[in-house]
């Protein structure tokens, strides 16, 4: 005789406890906050695939067909663009690991008569508006003869990264054991040997910081370009992004399809140092505890 099925077991709701309360509204929240952040780059992808007239017929949501076509003609109008951007940013990133790195190791493990006088003054760059040094810029950089040229654009973003990079260098440095360096130095290590194989590694989240710092700036900057380069192939994406919009109308599948395009150097740049990035950002929080 078959035996009789067992009775199916009941789950149990878990109970609504404060802490899973907090837990519900505080998913809740981020998730909004996540939407709102996205939504931005939803919005571009869904116009990007869409014609003039299918935009101007309905603007929010997507249209079919799609046109994957805008993605072509976005790419042969920005790659000239993109390829200067990328030779900018590589030259300030590096620029600014470089600066950054040695200047604040020298900061933050040598002691000098007028040490903490001159960080102040590199901190105190920090509080000056771009916008306050846009003509005295000008000026020296057309004083040089520097203008419309990769000099052009590198020199000012780098100066200004350069900053930040110092501080934020000098701080994480500076917090490292110090027993490390007392240690290298009792074996013999030159400060370049130690610069190298202790500082290096230890400071590799913070490197990972202002490397994405320094990019994003670059990747952003539109009045600088727009105000001294001429030649068309020395212009970065968001300037050359803009000749889509043509003077009586404009092509907007191609222009956020463009946009879309030029992001990507970004999302992958930051899909590669997230971790290095993240890390730099909970390690000056645990340094500062």
């Amino acid at each position: 005789m078959a035996a009789a099925p067992a009775p199916p077991t009941r789950v149990r709701a878990r109970p609504l406890t404060p802490r899973r309360l907090t837990d519900l509204a505080a998913a809740a929240i981020l998730s909004c906050l996540a939407f709102v952040g996205l939504f931005p780059y939803l919005y571009m992808l869904e116009t990007a695939v869409k014609s003039n007239s299918q935009f101007s017929r309905n603007e929010a949501t997507p249209t079919w067909p799609f046109r994957f076509g805008n993605f072509a003609t976005a790419w042969h109008g920005v790659a000239p663009y993109l390829l200067s951007s990328i030779i900018v940013a590589a030259c300030v990133m590096s620029g600014c690991i470089l600066l950054g790195s040695v200047s604040g190791f020298v900061l933050a493990r040598y002691r000098f008569p007028g040490r903490n006088f001159f960080f102040g003054l590199i901190a105190l760059l920090l509080m000056v508006p771009n916008m306050a040094s846009l003509i005295p810029l000008f000026v020296l950089i057309r004083g040089l003869g520097l203008l419309n040229s990769y000099p052009d654009l590198i020199i000012p973003q780098l100066t200004t990264q350069t900053v930040f990079s110092v501080v934020l260098m000098k701080t994480y440095i500076g917090h490292l054991p110090g027993e490390l360096f007392d240690a290298a130095q009792i074996d013999g290590a030159s400060p370049a040997r130690t610069y190298w194989s202790i500082t290096l590694p230890l400071a590799r989240p913070i490197i990972g910081t202002v490397a994405l710092f320094s990019v994003i700036s670059v990747w952003s900057d539109y009045f600088w370009p727009e105000l001294t380069i001429v030649t068309n192939s020395l212009r970065t994406v968001p300037v050359g992004a803009q000749f889509f919009q043509g003077e009586l109308t404009t092509s907007y599948g191609p222009l956020f399809a463009g946009y879309l395009i030029a992001s990507l150097p970004l999302l992958i740049l930051f899909v590669a140092l997230a971790k290095n990035f993240l890390a730099g950002i909970e390690g000056g929080l645990a340094l500062d505890r």
